[in-house]
């Protein structure tokens, strides 16, 4: 069946040898829709962003425009501002008929954090062509905090599919009817659509935004950092916000959403036209996302979003996101939420996991 390989499926892949790594894959990194990547044990500074190219290897690349290498092994800082491209341990040998995808893991996004996969020869970022053999690559920079890394952290996740998996919007809207994805009206174009919470039931806390000089943060020190010493609280009784340009902020969707133990979903861009701002798709929806049978009632979508040249106001029921439900080609063994270390299951407005909040 076509579709988004579940959790079994991606451990036959190990199994066989299609997706392979030094030192060897761990359980923990199989998730019910997707593959943590681990970083390498070495970073290269680079001076600019790029992609390898058809007929072009990464590693090529990195001797033009590298500045200095850094070791990773006993833990390194990536600096606030800085392009870094780090070989993975993971590298692939897809069979016929698979395609990859990747994206930055929520942690990673909510950080601002910006990681992408790299591989030879490509010609668009976190994309994996069907039949590809080789070593995958992150590129990694920093854009609110430096932040201290080891090999084997967990930055970004690889889905694989089989064939065509993005339901249609007739296909979203009939299941959304035979199982409601979203508490209320569900606007349906080119996927899910979603919107801005600004106008809290309880409290006037709407978002965070990031100072702009703050310390490094240890991506192993979980709940070790107090929230107020990065991030600014944003309230409002208005129902509005001014985003500043340059600025980046946690803000929450209005909706509470529900992935089907069936399905997944990825967060995409809305239109380029409603704002001058742009809300992070960084993460993967995994199966059991918010849903009942995995311990959830609806969770929210926390949005990372960064405002581009000029002052925009932001307005409570904007809608600002998508999400695009893709089929599994087969139900995962364990859901998100059920069984596993599942940070953000019935979430609301909150920080990435290294913050601790009062």
């Amino acid at each position: 069946m076509t579709g988004v390989l579940p959790d079994l499926r991606l451990r036959q892949l190990i199994a066989v040898g299609a997706i392979a790594a030094e030192p060897a894959i761990t359980p923990e990194q199989v998730q019910p829709a997707s593959l943590d990547l681990r970083l390498g044990t070495v970073a290269y500074r680079v001076r600019a962003s790029f992609l390898a190219g058809q007929g072009r290897k990464v590693a090529d690349r990195i001797a033009e425009f590298e500045m200095h290498r850094m070791d990773l092994t006993g833990g390194a800082v990536l600096e606030k501002g800085c392009v870094y491209v780090i070989p993975l341990a993971e590298r692939l040998a897809l069979p016929a008929g698979l395609t990859a995808v990747a994206n930055a893991k929520s942690s990673t996004g909510r950080l601002d954090l910006l990681t992408r996969t790299i591989t030879d020869g490509g010609t668009e970022f976190d994309r994996v062509p069907e039949g590809y053999h080789g070593p995958l690559w992150a590129e990694v920079c920093p854009r609110s905090f430096s932040v201290l890394v080891r090999p084997g952290m967990r930055l970004n996740q690889l889905r694989l599919r089989d064939g065509a998996a993005a339901l249609t919007d007739a296909e979203l809207a009939a299941l959304h009817e035979a199982e409601p994805l979203v508490d209320g009206e569900a606007v349906i174009d080119g996927g899910l659509g979603f919107s801005v919470d600004l106008k809290p039931a309880e409290w006037d806390l709407v978002g965070y935004r990031a100072k702009p000089h703050a310390g490094v943060v240890d991506l192993d020190r979980i709940g070790a950092y107090p929230a107020r010493e990065f991030w600014e609280e944003v309230r409002t009784t208005e129902g509005r916000i001014i985003l500043d340009p340059g600025a980046f902020y946690i803000l929450v969707s209005r909706e509470a959403v529900t992935i089907p133990p069936d399905y997944a979903a990825e967060m995409a861009p809305y239109l380029a036209m409603v704002g001058e701002f742009r809300v992070h798709y960084a993460g993967f929806f995994d199966p059991g996302f918010g849903h009942a049978s995995a311990g959830g009632k609806g969770s929210r979508g926390v949005l990372e979003v960064r405002c581009h040249e000029a002052p925009f106001v932001l307005e409570h029921g904007q809608v600002v996101g998508r999400l695009v439900y893709e089929r599994m080609s087969a139900r995962p063994e364990r859901l998100y939420g059920a069984g596993i270390a599942s940070n953000y299951q019935g979430q609301g407005l909150k920080l990435a996991k290294q913050f601790r909040v009062g």
